[in-house]
């Protein structure tokens, strides 16, 4: 990797997010929350499936709905230890969502503060950047300059979507984070957990740590893909830190 590369990827944060429904189950939700849930479950239901269970498979997915309980980031700078690039990943994680949030909006401008910082995450603009902005706005906690982008236009955002990047102007399909990384030889961050799972192992397992690594892998897995789609290398010119 070039110095001109190394130096265009210091100004890439990359982030994933997840997420899980704001109540433990539908029976838990507060009842205003709850009629309001019952009438988007009459939009998702396909099958015989009641409110009850879409909310339990699906709430978190929904940011009037869901919260967030772990926040992984990575970025990438150059080692003194040995020749290749290190991807230094942290997660930030809890149980209080007004308190990890504040914590992430500080994190950004106290320690990633230059102007050019762009985020990137797969399937960011439909998913974690909005998401992220909602649920700052619900908890009462200031949006940090790189993610005041309310009111812009999708081309208008300036982060990165690695799916976005895979579609290649194509709006008409999805192709997960796990997929690409089969096609592009990096290993699966699936192999302990997968997201369906993550509001099981929140609620019913209590595993926060394990969502938490989960969340990492994942964001080791988003940069080595980044790499191959923007041809700035490939994966094995990383060396992953998990700090």
């Amino acid at each position: 990797m070039n110095k001109a590369t190394l130096s265009a990827l210091r100004h890439i944060l990359f982030i994933d997010i997840e997420t899980v429904g704001v109540a433990q189950d539908y029976q838990s939700l507060p009842e205003r929350l709850k009629a309001h849930w019952d009438y988007k479950a009459g939009f998702l239901r396909k099958d015989e499936k009641s409110a009850e269970e879409l909310f339990n498979e699906r709430g978190g997915i929904y940011a009037e709905f869901g919260k967030i309980v772990c926040i992984g980031m990575g970025y990438i700078a150059s080692s003194d230890k040995g020749p290749l690039p290190q991807l230094r990943i942290k997660t930030l994680f809890g149980d209080q969502e007004t308190e990890l949030l504040q914590l992430f909006a500080d994190t950004l401008v106290d320690k990633f503060s230059d102007p050019r910082l762009t985020l990137c995450a797969h399937n960011g603009k439909e998913f974690d950047f909005p998401y992220l902005c909602r649920r700052m706005i619900v908890n009462g906690v200031k949006l940090p300059p790189v993610l005041q982008i309310a009111g812009k236009k999708p081309w208008e955002i300036p982060h990165i979507d690695t799916l976005e990047l895979w579609k290649f102007g194509d709006y008409k399909h999805y192709t997960s984070l796990d997929l690409l990384a089969a096609l592009m030889g990096i290993d699966t961050s699936k192999n302990d957990l997968s997201g369906d799972k993550v509001n099981q192992t929140y609620y019913q397992d209590n595993d926060l740590p394990r969502i938490a690594k989960y969340c990492a892998q994942d964001v080791a897995v988003l940069a080595q893909l980044y790499l191959c789609l923007s041809q700035s290398g490939s994966p094995t010119d990383l060396e992953i830190i998990y700090t």
